[in-house]
């Protein structure tokens, strides 16, 4: 290996599976999303902007390797996948990697909480039958999500597993780029990796913008490279995915040179984790009568207040077609407001065949199941009618097509309702439809943490909503049946 190319492989096969979720995870559903089969010119330019599998191809191609491009495979969160289906794509990427021939490194972007029908750890089983693919002695890595559930499996089958730091997660080239770097060391005979895990309770995600948070994380970063640490990661789990292995963990990779302080730091990385999980935890997230009051308070100093719907958030699973807040700011006759993005095919199609300009009476989301709320019947004019709309993703880039997409104003707030089921990451998801976010005094979006990159130089504040919804912080309302409480 030592001074020639690197023949490198890479694939995707990731899904965040919400145990709760009222929506099936269909082969159609990763179609529709992001499905990149080796070699398929019309679908590659989709799977490079996918983050993490089109960073570690470009950093290779950097760096002069022979880079080997695999399956990718991603679609929105969503409930336990199929058997047939799960099974289909985890075959198709070991068949890939049966059909690239004697590899030096291989790298895989995986998720960390995907669940299919028989199979509570789908990331252990594809790291457990790619180990067996390529033998003990090549270097073989994961990028995970730090909302993963980490298995030992997953940790024993993996030369080294990186998860991305931040939430939003912002991180992942340089993720990315951490874990080539230790396989690429690996590989060259430099170090040789250890991999500490230690696994805590189940938490409710907390996002990395603002302290305690903050600093916790920085102070992961440094902790790398002393005392023999070659790489520190956080996962903060998924906690509506209900299997055994659900729950936070800290990540430690280390070069065996100090092993005790190692598992020191793996300790002490989840204890002051769960500490700052009990202490900003509690009171974060509101009812939203409660987060409105607030909202419409603030919103009278300062502009727009971003409010989210953390419980509808189709990034966790959701069927993001709630209606619950909607209902609210109607019914409180709240001015200069827009909410979005509504998942609802059907009343966007009706909204456009209308035209812009037209009144109707629209029957808007409520169609999925009880954690959807009601209907919202109303009169509504057309403001804007896009079937061409992007937003930024997680890279930054205008990469995540809207579908068919309307603003409809209703009294005082303007609804975005849109046709492709996605969470708002950024503010494109109003402006592309003409809403002028500088002119609100509310803006509500179906999102967890990820908006905050992109709107924290918009707002005036921000606030999180604990609305009904599939992704309720309420945990201990979960039916869990399979969950261990004894980590």
């Amino acid at each position: 290996m030592n001074g020639r190319p690197l023949r490198v492989f890479v694939a995707s096969l990731s899904h965040e599976t919400n145990s709760f979720s009222p929506l099936p995870t269909s082969l159609r559903a990763f179609a529709a999303d992001i499905l990149h089969r080796a070699g398929d010119e019309a679908t590659r330019a989709q799977a490079m902007a996918f983050p993490a599998y089109g960073d570690a191809l470009e950093i290779g191609a950097e760096r002069g390797h022979e880079m080997i491009a695999g399956l990718c495979a991603w679609t929105q969160p969503s409930g336990p996948l199929p058997r047939p289906v799960y099974e289909q794509l985890r075959d198709e990427l070991l068949a890939d990697i049966a059909a690239a021939g004697p590899l030096d490194m291989v790298m895989l972007v995986l998720h960390g909480a995907m669940m299919a029908d028989g199979y509570a750890d789908c990331e252990g089983d594809i790291l457990a039958r790619t180990r067996a693919a390529v033998g003990a002695a090549v270097p073989l890595g994961a990028i995970l999500d730090l909302h993963g559930n980490v298995t030992t499996v997953m940790a024993d089958s993996a030369t080294a597993l990186v998860g991305c730091k931040e939430y939003p997660h912002t991180d992942y080239r340089a993720r990315v780029g951490e874990l080539y770097d230790l396989l690429e060391r690996t590989g060259r005979g430099e170090v040789a990796p250890r991999t500490i895990v230690r696994r805590g309770p189940v938490v409710g995600p907390i996002g990395t913008t603002e302290d305690p948070m903050r600093s916790f994380v920085d102070s992961l970063t440094a902790r790398e490279g002393r005392d023999g640490l070659l790489s520190v990661s956080m996962m903060h789990g998924f906690p509506w995915s209900d299997s055994e292995h659900t729950g936070s963990a800290s990540i430690v990779v280390h070069d065996g040179s100090h092993p005790e302080r190692a598992e020191a730091a793996a300790d002490d990385i989840l204890s002051r984790f769960v500490e700052i999980c009990a202490e900003v935890s509690p009171g974060r997230t509101r009812g939203i009568d409660e987060i409105l009051d607030e909202a419409v308070s603030l919103s009278a100093n300062s502009g727009p207040v971003v409010v989210a719907d953390g419980a509808d958030n189709p990034g966790g699973g959701a069927a993001c077609d709630s209606t619950f807040l909607l209902a609210a700011l109607i019914a409180r006759d709240v001015q200069d407001a827009t909410l979005g993005m509504i998942w609802d095919p059907q009343a966007a199609l009706i909204a456009s065949d209308a035209g812009v300009g037209a009144r109707l009476p629209l029957r808007i989301g409520g169609k999925v199941g009880p954690m959807s709320g009601a209907p919202v019947d109303a009169e509504v004019e057309v403001l804007a009618v896009r079937a061409d709309a992007y937003q930024r993703g997680l890279t930054g880039q205008l990469s995540e097509p809207l579908g068919l997409a309307v603003a409809v104003r209703i009294g005082g707030v303007d609804v975005v309702i849109n046709s492709i089921r996605q969470q708002v990451f950024s503010p494109e998801c109003f402006t592309e439809l003409g809403v002028d976010l500088a002119a609100k005094r509310l803006v509500v979006v179906k999102s967890t943490q990820h908006f905050r990159a992109a709107f924290e130089p918009v707002a005036g504040a921000m606030l999180y909503c604990n609305a009904p919804g599939s992704l309720n912080m309420d945990l201990a309302s979960l039916p869990y049946r399979h969950l261990r409480l004894d980590h």
